[in-house]
């Protein structure tokens, strides 16, 4: 009995379709001529499924919507905290960091004054294009009765207060000492009258050796802000611990 040609041929050109529509058709790696190694493909499979519903997009903040600040401990090498503070003579009011302080609403006074007298000593070694800058009494701002909020700092009051009064302040934020730094005011600038010279601050005649930001004010406090042109010696503050850097901002 004779078989046709085309039973036979048929039959294998239709397996032959098949296979090729088997082998490069599909979209798995191994339909499509390479396979994973067992060794990843195990690995692929053992990776749990994730979820980002849940998950903050941000690192936890404070009230006051900044991240939170580590409470600066002190260094047995050094004895200064985390901002290079040194102990706080005993009686004295400690720093408070401000990113820990919610301001309230109960309304105090305290007594806040500017003054650059010491430039009037050394008008030699202050540039001629900055010497009507100072006032002939030295006061940029007089003894001036101010309110402030409970939790407030120096620098708040200062800030505020300058520039309701339409004094020119600038200051930069100073992570290292977490607190602002008071680079000039009355546009009279630290270094203008010598590599020494610069602001500090004073309160209740004490000259805090931490930051503005850090010194959270009471009811009756005195601040007065000094230009200091020589390391704060001709103020009678000099030798102050931490360095005028520290000292005036």
């Amino acid at each position: 009995m004779r078989i046709s040609k085309w039973r036979i041929i048929v039959p294998i050109l239709i397996v032959a379709v098949l296979t090729a529509a088997f082998y490069f058709g599909g979209d798995s790696a191994g339909l499509q001529g390479w396979q994973l190694s067992e060794a990843a493909a195990s690995a692929e499979a053992s990776v749990a499924p994730t979820s980002t519903v849940n998950a903050p997009s941000t690192a936890p903040t404070d009230t006051a919507g900044a991240a939170p600040t580590p409470t600066p401990t002190a260094s047995s090498e050094t004895g200064t905290d985390a901002y290079q503070t040194a102990p706080v003579p005993s009686g004295l009011p400690e720093p408070v960091e401000p990113e820990a302080v919610s301001v309230g609403t109960a309304a105090y006074t305290c007594t806040l004054s500017v003054s650059c007298a010491t430039i009037l000593s050394n008008m030699d070694a202050l540039g001629a294009e900055k010497q009507t800058l100072v006032p002939e009494d030295g006061w940029i701002l007089k003894p001036t009765s101010v309110t402030f909020y409970e939790g407030e700092s120096v620098f708040n009051v200062l800030s505020r207060t300058l520039k309701q009064q339409g004094i020119h302040l600038e200051f930069v934020n100073t992570p290292g000492y977490n607190s602002a730094y008071i680079e000039g005011i009355g546009n009279l600038y630290e270094f203008d009258v010598g590599e020494l010279s610069g602001w500090l601050y004073r309160v209740n005649g004490w000259v805090p050796n931490y930051g503005c930001s850090r010194y959270q004010l009471q009811n009756g406090d005195v601040i007065e802000w000094l230009f200091t042109c020589d390391m704060g010696y001709d103020l009678g503050s000099g030798g102050m611990t931490g360095g005028l850097q520290n000292e005036k901002s």
